[in-house]
């Protein structure tokens, strides 16, 4: 059995759960929530003090203070993800602060860096869907091509609550029927 350490921050949305190995962020999701992080044949222990931990707190009051704070400077580990997970989710890390990606441009980036001939959407939409670390791999930045928001994990009031504090003004709807975009079950 993995042992693991929590710690909980109480953002202006609600409560987070950050969950982390020793050194590196392993979850972060909203408590009460849906969640991808997985739980099962862990030790979850409480800890405050972890170095990670505090490194993420500062991270997401400079992000909840409308700050665009730096992602590079976080130790992430994708515990359990596949490759392709991983590729999905380092394209999603740079989206900037305040804009946005369609899953239509993630498809096209892994084509051509995957060196493919085609993809499916569902096949990215379904990597984005497993996001365990939400906030900091901003799958709340990807949105449809037709710029409407569909679905997040977190729920939409959150993933519009999220995009607002960067500054996004949506030009379009929200569609809660779409099964793409950090969608999970818990």
């Amino acid at each position: 059995m993995d042992i693991f350490y929590k710690t909980k921050y109480l953002s202006p949305l609600g409560e987070i759960v950050l969950i982390a190995d020793k050194n590196s962020l392993v979850g972060l999701y909203f408590e009460n929530r849906k969640t991808y992080f997985k739980k099962e044949n862990i030790i979850l222990k409480e800890n405050n003090n972890l170095s990670i931990f505090l490194d993420v707190k500062k991270w997401l009051d400079d992000y909840f203070n409308r700050k665009n704070p730096d992602v590079s400077k976080l130790s992430l580990n994708f515990v359990g993800a596949t490759d392709f997970q991983k590729e999905v989710w380092k394209i999603l890390l740079p989206v900037p602060y305040g804009k946005t990606m369609t899953y239509k441009d993630i498809k096209n980036e892994l084509i051509k860096k995957l060196s493919l001939k085609s993809m499916s959407n569902q096949a990215v939409a379904n990597a984005i869907s497993k996001n365990p670390i939400l906030i900091i791999i901003p799958c709340h930045r990807i949105i449809a091509s037709d710029g409407s928001l569909k679905g997040y994990v977190a729920g939409l009031d959150i993933k519009e609550k999220l995009l607002q504090i960067e500054g996004y003004k949506s030009s379009s709807s929200i569609n809660e029927s779409h099964p793409a975009s950090c969608i999970s079950s818990r």
